[in-house]
């Protein structure tokens, strides 16, 4: 009894030391992005392009940079969602959920989703090349398309397979279709769609080895599907990169505003599933 008491106190210590771990780290990370950049940061930051001398420490702003990470985002995840919601409900409503073609499709984008993103843009670039295309805003939303829809999957998937069963039993039985029967199993898992968005949205706007391959970059925003785009990620690195220190603090007022986006994202995404989950059936 006495040595179940020990072991209890010292695996309480470890997990109360793991989280002050993660917690001093995190911190350290928002410290050091939050002293470096303020100090840079200003209205034309956020507001102007990058003039002639901005990358010697000249006039201009991240604004290139900023729309066209949003850009590449928010089309790229309004596509993963239109691709990855119609395969989770193959999995679980079309199919059965313990078949061998559903175990094989998420093995499958088990694999995808551990792939590294510069192998994403290296195959997108290749495909580019192949293609006769230029760096373009089209191959940067294509790449990070193909590089979230595994999370997607995976994440509404996992929520999907802990509906029960019952749910999906009775509406059949109602008489509803298997379009209606999806229409109530949305409602259902309405929470982890939005997960799966925020944690997309995650990887999708902090990813530069994929988007340095096939979206390129640019000091305009661009005005067609063919142009090339500027992202935060790149900017934060070829600035990062100069050897002059007030183009450094710019990287870092990169970085800077790059975390106040998925911060306002991640909160949004918490206000998006508190109030789904209240039509989920416990």
């Amino acid at each position: 009894m006495k040595l179940k008491f020990i072991e209890e106190k010292i695996f309480k210590v470890l997990m109360i030391l793991s989280t002050l771990f993660v917690f001093g780290v995190v911190a350290n990370i928002l410290y050091t992005v939050v002293k470096e950049g303020w100090a840079a940061m200003n209205w034309d930051m956020i507001t102007k392009l990058p003039g002639g001398g901005f990358y010697i420490g000249k006039e201009g702003g991240l604004l290139n940079a900023i729309v066209g990470s949003l850009y590449i985002v928010g089309a790229s995840t309004v596509l993963g969602l239109i691709i990855s919601i119609p395969v989770v409900f193959y999995l679980n409503v079309y199919r059965s959920r313990k078949s061998k073609v559903a175990y094989v499709a998420r093995l499958a984008f088990d694999i995808m989703f551990g792939i590294p993103s510069i192998v994403y843009g290296a195959f997108g670039f290749s495909i580019m090349v192949y293609l006769g295309l230029k760096t373009s805003l089209l191959g940067g939303i294509i790449v990070i398309t193909l590089l979230i829809i595994p999370i997607f999957i995976r994440s509404m998937d996992e929520v999907a397979r802990e509906l029960p069963k019952d749910i999906i039993d009775a509406s059949y039985s109602l008489g509803a279709t298997r379009l209606e029967t999806i229409k109530v199993v949305i409602r259902q898992i309405a929470p982890g769609i939005a997960t799966a968005t925020l944690l997309s949205i995650g990887r999708a706007i902090g990813d530069a080895a994929a988007v340095m391959f096939t979206a390129g970059y640019t000091d305009s925003i661009p005005t067609s599907l063919g142009q090339p785009a500027a992202t935060l990620p790149l900017a934060v690195f070829f600035q990062l990169s100069s050897p002059i220190e007030e183009v450094q603090q710019r990287a870092y007022a990169a970085a800077l505003i790059l975390t106040i986006i998925v911060l306002i994202l991640s909160l949004l995404g918490r206000f998006i599933t508190n109030r789904f989950s209240k039509n989920k059936v416990q």
